[in-house]
Parts: structure tokens; C-alpha cells; sequence
């Protein structure tokens, strides 16, 4: 008899957090990417530093453990906020972490811990228009294109290495609103498909 073939174990799926602050649709994208085809990566953690986030509901729905660390309670002391967020990243060993509309600048402290394990998307094609209002600039610009990036996050405010992007086309008559829909519907399936390939390279380094 010939000995049965060896089978290489399957490693886990990468433990990922996902920090909003609102309704959180790129999280649901995150969510919903995760369980499809064997994914390298399941969300096993939501976050938000709103209480009544909507986004946390629709996450509780889809059977993720959600936490509210509400960031006034802290008043200015951001490190301090982050250290109560970090400890609940901690205690549910996560092991990357992806912000999806999540609207707080982030201290050096947060940054530094998770340097390299911290992804960020962007309604833009980076490094053009780095920040806010970055529809309006792009039409007010004549572009013929717009789009969004998948990033690490770094210190600098969208500067981190580009790890995707996926461009939208500028059309006659676009509107920043017109716009940003699209744009959104391009980030929808860049992030899950962006986030998969970096946890697959994660775990096979």
C-alpha cells in the first residue's frame, strides 16, 4: 500500500478589527469579502469611538462582536484613547487592523504600535489629494479619473505605502456627489480584495 499523501495544515485565517465611526459600509464590504472564497482574513472585531455608531448594529447582525470605546469621556487626551481601544485589540488578538471611515487622526502611539498590521482607504488616487474634499478637487482639477487607494497607515496623514487602487472614470456633468458614489462602489471591492491578498502574504512570510 502506498502511504497516504501528506496535506500541508490549513493556517487560520488572519484575526482583523475594523475601526469606524459611522455607518460603516466599507466595513460591511470587509465583512462580507472575509466569507467569501476561504478568505485569508476574518473580521473578528468591530470598533467604534461612537457609541451609537449604526455601523455596530450591522455588524452585530452579521455575528461579529462589536465595542464601543467613545473617545469624549478621554476630552483631548488622544494617546489615552488609544490605549483603551488598543487594550480591546489586544484582548481580542487582533492581528490587523483596517479603519473604515474611521474619522479620527491618529497619535504616533497608535501608529507605532500597529506599524506595518494598519491599512487605511482612501477616495482618492494617492498621493494626489491626500485629506478632505478630495471629489471637489479632483473635478475642480479637469481630471480625467478619479478612484481610491488601499494604504498603510503611517504618521503623515495618507502617506503610507499603496498597497491597491482601483480608478473610476470622471464623467460630463459629474458632480463631487455623483462622484463619490461610484468612487465608493469601486471601494467596496477594492478593500476586501486588497486586505485578502495582504493577510495571504501575511501569513505565508
Amino acid at each position: 500500500m502506498r502511504p497516504a499523501a501528506m496535506t500541508e495544515p490549513v493556517a487560520p485565517p488572519v484575526r482583523v478589527a475594523v475601526l469606524i465611526s459611522g455607518t460603516g459600509s466599507n466595513m460591511v464590504a470587509l465583512i462580507d469579502g472575509s466569507m467569501k472564497n476561504g478568505g485569508a482574513y476574518e473580521v473578528a472585531l468591530v470598533v467604534s469611538n461612537v457609541e451609537g455608531a449604526g455601523g455596530l448594529a450591522v455588524a452585530a447582525e452579521r455575528g461579529v462582536r462589536v465595542v464601543a470605546v467613545p473617545h469624549k469621556p478621554f476630552g483631548k487626551d488622544r494617546e489615552a484613547h488609544e490605549r483603551a481601544i488598543d487594550a480591546v485589540l489586544r484582548d481580542a488578538e487582533v492581528e490587523v487592523v483596517a479603519l473604515a471611515g474611521y474619522m479620527r487622526v491618529l497619535t504616533p502611539w497608535l501608529v507605532g504600535g500597529w506599524c506595518g498590521r494598519m491599512l487605511n482607504i482612501h477616495p482618492s488616487l494617492l498621493p494626489l489629494y491626500p485629506g478632505l474634499d478630495t471629489h471637489a478637487r479632483a473635478l475642480a482639477a479637469g481630471d480625467a479619473e478619479a478612484g481610491c487607494t488601499v494604504h498603510l497607515v503611517s504618521e503623515g496623514v495618507d502617506e503610507g505605502p499603496v498597497l491597491g487602487q482601483a480608478r473610476v472614470p470622471i464623467q460630463p456633468g459629474d458632480t463631487p456627489d455623483l462622484l463619490a458614489r461610484r468612487v465608493l462602489e469601486a471601494e467596496h471591492r477594492l478593500y476586501p480584495e486588497t486586505l485578502d491578498a495582504f493577510c495571504r502574504a501575511m501569513r505565508a512570510r
